[in-house]
């Protein structure tokens, strides 16, 4: 079987394409995305990392080193702590990835080991899916 390179579906092309082969096993999901390369030995390669790289991008979350350092030139660990007053700080890095405010409102939800926060609307609704934060391991 001959394959013919395919140029990579980004964006909501690639989320939808996701969807509709979420039946299938993730290097041919990657593949038929066309995160793959033929080698010069007729050997077809899935790249992985691009497509999960990829799938990020298009959910909204940056992974450019360049562009996604707080203030101080640190890259985002996607970790944080609980300090020893009991809070814990998510930081500008992620907020501003987010597009969040001053003054945006989360609804807090606890779980056994893990901390949801939903973006509330201004007029009280909850936003869509896109805006969760998750604090897992807590």
């Amino acid at each position: 079987m001959s394959d013919t390179q395919i140029t990579p579906l980004t964006g909501k092309a690639l989320l939808q394409k996701v969807k509709e082969l979420s039946h299938l096993p993730r290097r041919e999901t990657a593949k038929r995305c066309g995160y793959y390369s033929i080698t010069k030995n007729d050997q077809t390669r899935v790249n992985l990392t691009d497509f999960y790289d990829a799938v990020l991008g298009a959910k909204g979350v940056p992974l450019d080193p360049e562009g996604a350092k707080d203030g101080r030139g640190r890259e985002p660990t996607y970790r944080v702590s609980v300090h020893k007053n009991g809070q814990i700080v998510i930081g500008a890095t992620y907020t501003q990835a987010m597009g969040l405010r001053p003054g945006d409102e989360f609804e807090i939800k606890l779980g056994y080991k893990h901390i949801h926060l939903k973006q509330v609307d201004s007029d009280g609704s909850k936003s869509g899916e896109d805006e969760v934060l998750e604090a897992a391991e807590v």
